[in-house]
């Protein structure tokens, strides 16, 4: 049973930058898939950006060039480092990991998640 703990979230004004991180325990962090989703008030959960077993990156158009995604096996922690960010991308940022080494934007395919940290980027 794996569980992720997220951090980082907070309030930033548009163009600023923050951090998040997911702390995994419970597994065997260096052979999973790990992803952030995000959810924005009255909207679906939607896919941000993933990363496989071998550091692999996978992006949602919407981020491209403004987020990065990463993975510390040896801290069996992931991160994602968010740019240029906009009052669009405010919304709960979750960590999700799944038992396969790679990555989908399929939410359905995702085994584990992790509570949540809100981002609001201010206008």
């Amino acid at each position: 049973q794996v569980q992720l703990v997220e951090s980082g979230g907070g309030l930033v004004q548009a163009g600023g930058s923050l951090r998040l991180s997911c702390a995994a325990s419970g597994g065997t962090f260096s052979n999973i898939g790990m992803a952030w989703f995000r959810q924005a008030p009255g909207k679906d959960r939607e896919f941000v950006a993933g990363i496989d077993w071998i550091g692999g990156h996978t992006y949602a158009d919407s981020v491209k060039g403004r987020f990065v995604i990463s993975r510390d096996n040896a801290k069996n922690t992931l991160f994602l480092q968010m740019n240029s960010l906009k009052p669009e991308d405010t919304a709960v940022y979750y960590c999700a990991a799944r038992t396969s080494v790679f990555v989908t934007m399929r939410e359905y395919e995702w085994n584990y998640w992790g509570q949540g940290t809100q981002v609001t980027v201010s206008s």
